[in-house]
C-alpha cells in the first residue's frame, strides 16, 4: 500500500482514507532535533549514534546508511563499524565493547540480523543499557513494562513509539479506543501493547498474531488495527470496520518489492491509513535520533 492510494476503484465522489504521513512528520520532528542538538553543543555536548554491521547483507547496508545520514541532517556524530560476514563471535562482542566505552558514542545499534553463526541474544545482553539506541536491551525492556504511567526516562523501541507519536498527531483518538495489534515480535508487537496500555496513552490493546482464533473479528471489532505480522495483504477491506485507523507496520517481500501486511481498497473503509513506504518507517528512524539526543540530553 502506498501513498496516495489508488483510485481506480473508487466510485464517483467515495472518500477515501486520510493518510498518516510519517515522512512529514518525522521532518518536522528532524528540525526541533536539530534546535536540540545546538543547544547540546553548546554546552560542549555532541551525540553520537554508533552502528555495527556485520556481513553483506543489502537491506542491511540501505538501512544504516540512510541512518547516517539522518545523523548528517540533524548534527549527530556517526560511528560506523563494519565487519565481514566471517567476523568471529570474539569480534563483534570486541566492537561492542569499543562503543561500549567510547564516550563519543551517547548510544548505538547491533543492526539485525546478524550471520547465523553469531549469538544475537549473547550481543544484545552485551551491551551497556544507557548506551541502548533500539530501546531493546532487556533491561530497558524490563523498565517498560514497570512504567504503568508513561514516565520513564529509558530509552524505549523506536517503531512502537512512532506509531503512537504518529497516531496522535493525526488526531487519532487513543483514549479508551480497542486497538487491535496483529504481532508479538519483540521489535514492535510486544512493547507496542505496554506503551498502549499506559496511563499516558490510556488505550486497550488486544495483542493478536496470525495464530489467534478468528482474528478477523478481532480486526473488526477494533477502533485501530496496528498489522505488524510481516504478510502481506493480511488485513482487507473486510477485516476493517468503517472509520478505523489502520497503520501498516509488515515488511516482507514480494516480486522483489517490499510488500506491507494491508491490502488495496482498505482505503475506501479506514478512516486513517498509512502508506507503506512512506508511513512508519520514518519515524522509526527519527525515533532511534530521538533517543540518542535524549540520552545526550540526561548526561549533559
Amino acid at each position: 500500500m502506498r501513498f496516495p492510494w489508488p483510485t481506480g476503484s473508487a466510485g464517483e465522489g467515495e472518500d477515501v482514507a486520510l493518510p498518516l504521513d510519517g515522512s512529514s512528520l518525522a521532518a518536522r520532528k528532524k528540525q526541533q532535533l536539530r534546535d536540540r542538538v545546538e543547544v547540546l553543543k553548546s554546552k560542549g555536548v555532541t551525540p553520537g549514534l554508533g552502528t555495527i554491521l556485520v556481513g553483506e547483507d543489502p537491506a542491511s547496508h540501505i538501512y544504516v546508511g540512510a541512518k547516517h545520514r539522518d545523523c548528517e541532517e540533524v548534527g549527530i556524530r556517526s560511528i560506523d563499524v563494519r565487519l565481514p560476514a566471517d567476523a568471529t563471535q570474539a569480534d563483534v562482542e570486541a566492537a561492542v565493547r569499543r562503543l561500549n566505552a567510547d564516550p563519543s558514542c551517547t548510544a548505538f545499534i547491533v543492526q539485525l540480523p546478524l550471520p547465523d553463526h553469531i549469538d544475537e541474544s549473547a550481543i544484545l545482553h552485551l551491551m551497556n543499557p544507557a548506551k541502548d539506541a533500539d530501546g531493546l536491551h532487556p533491561y530497558n525492556l524490563g523498565l517498560l513494562v514497570e512504567d504503568i504511567v508513561g514516565t520513564s526516562q529509558a530509552p524505549q523501541p523506536c517503531t512502537p513509539r512512532g506509531v503512537v507519536e504518529l497516531l496522535r498527531d493525526n488526531g487519532v483518538e487513543l483514549r479508551g479506543a480497542r486497538v487491535c495489534v496483529v504481532g508479538r515480535g519483540l521489535t514492535t508487537g510486544r512493547p507496542l501493547g505496554l506503551m498502549l496500555g499506559q496511563r499516558s496513552v490510556g488505550a486497550t490493546a488486544v495483542l493478536c498474531h496470525t495464530g489467534t482464533r478468528d482474528l478477523r473479528a478481532e480486526m473488526r471489532a477494533a477502533d485501530v488495527i496496528i498489522a505488524a505480522a510481516g504478510v502481506p495483504d493480511l488485513v482487507t477491506a473486510e477485516d476493517v470496520k468503517p472509520g478505523a485507523a489502520v497503520v501498516d507496520v509488515g515488511v516482507s517481500r514480494r516480486d522483489g518489492k517490499i510488500a506491507g501486511d494491508v491490502a488495496d481498497g482498505v482505503q475506501f473503509v479506514a478512516g486513517w491509513l498509512s502508506p507503506n513506504p512512506g508511513g512508519v518507517g520514518p519515524m522509526t528512524r527519527v525515533m532511534l535520533l530521538e533517543n540518542v539526543v535524549h540520552q545526550a540530553e540526561l548526561q549533559a
